[in-house]
């Protein structure tokens, strides 16, 4: 009787046919969270005068930083022996559609990629690093929880057997027992993070400042990704004889980063909203 308390999760990660190409939940939000951000970058460039032309320029080094930094991310950190260890491995590393994207690499590659956006475009209108990623974060939060309920249609990356109510069982894994619906733990607080950090900027953006968003995603985004990695299965065998798994070790700098940004934002003082000099 209990077992009716749990979701048997068997869902069809591929959402319809286009032919001979298959449509999937997962690339389907995937592109949504990049089409729901450049419609919040058009709100915050009109609030603060910054041309609307810029907007396609971002949208193509976000599109290209996160693609290329989550799939080198997960080469990496994860199978470096797999994809540096032969010809055919390597060849693997250009082909995403086979598996292995890293959050991680992704926010590695992002940081980098606003780096020169703000130091290309920046100078001429007025803005930097901090003003854009303080911006940015807020977007990358709804996106980063489209992207984990993609995870959940492609019953990926969930946690350890529980018996909790809410367990999932994902049939289409062979599983037979319940386990932690991380996908959900961790997409319900990257929504919750997006809308409190987008209401702030709604109502109090002349309260803050600059880096404040940014250092507030970076606490709370990774701070909630190293909780969550405690009850989540390991992804390679390595991570099982680990004190922490590697989704961990990579979050502890990114924690100490955002503490270190609000720290920064409290004592410097420079004003959240865009002042043309």
């Amino acid at each position: 009787m209990l077992d009716l308390l749990f979701v048997h999760w068997h869902a069809n990660p591929v959402l319809f046919n286009l032919g001979p190409l298959p449509i999937r939940w997962y690339s389907l939000l995937f592109v949504s969270g990049f089409i729901i951000g450049w419609y919040v970058f058009r709100y915050f460039f009109r609030r603060e005068g910054v041309p609307e032309k810029l907007l396609d320029p971002l949208l193509y080094t976000l599109l290209l930083c996160t693609i290329m930094g989550a799939r080198l991310g997960h080469c990496i950190f994860y199978q470096p022996d797999y994809y540096f260890g032969s010809w055919s491995g390597f060849l693997e590393i250009f082909q995403p559609w086979k598996g292995g994207l890293a959050s991680h690499g992704g926010a590695i590659a992002l940081l980098l990629g606003m780096f020169w956006y703000s130091r290309h475009y920046g100078k001429e209108y007025g803005f930097d690093f901090l003003w854009i990623m303080d911006r940015l974060c807020i977007t990358v939060a709804f996106a980063a929880c489209l992207i984990r309920l993609g995870n959940l249609f492609n019953s990926e990356i969930y946690g350890d057997v529980t018996s909790l109510p809410w367990g999932f069982v994902f049939d289409l894994r062979g599983e037979t027992v319940p386990k932690h619906p991380t996908q959900l733990y961790e997409a319900f607080s990257y929504l919750i993070l997006g809308i409190v950090l987008y209401r702030i900027y709604r109502d109090r953006l002349d309260r803050v400042h600059r880096g404040f968003f940014f250092g507030t995603f970076l606490t709370v985004c990774f701070g909630m990704r190293f909780l969550i990695e405690f009850v989540k299965e390991p992804q390679v065998e390595f991570e099982e004889s680990m004190a922490l798994n590697m989704g961990q070790l990579l979050s502890i700098p990114f924690i100490v980063a955002g503490v270190a940004l609000l720290v920064y934002s409290v004592v410097r003082k420079a004003p959240a909203i865009l002042v043309k000099q």
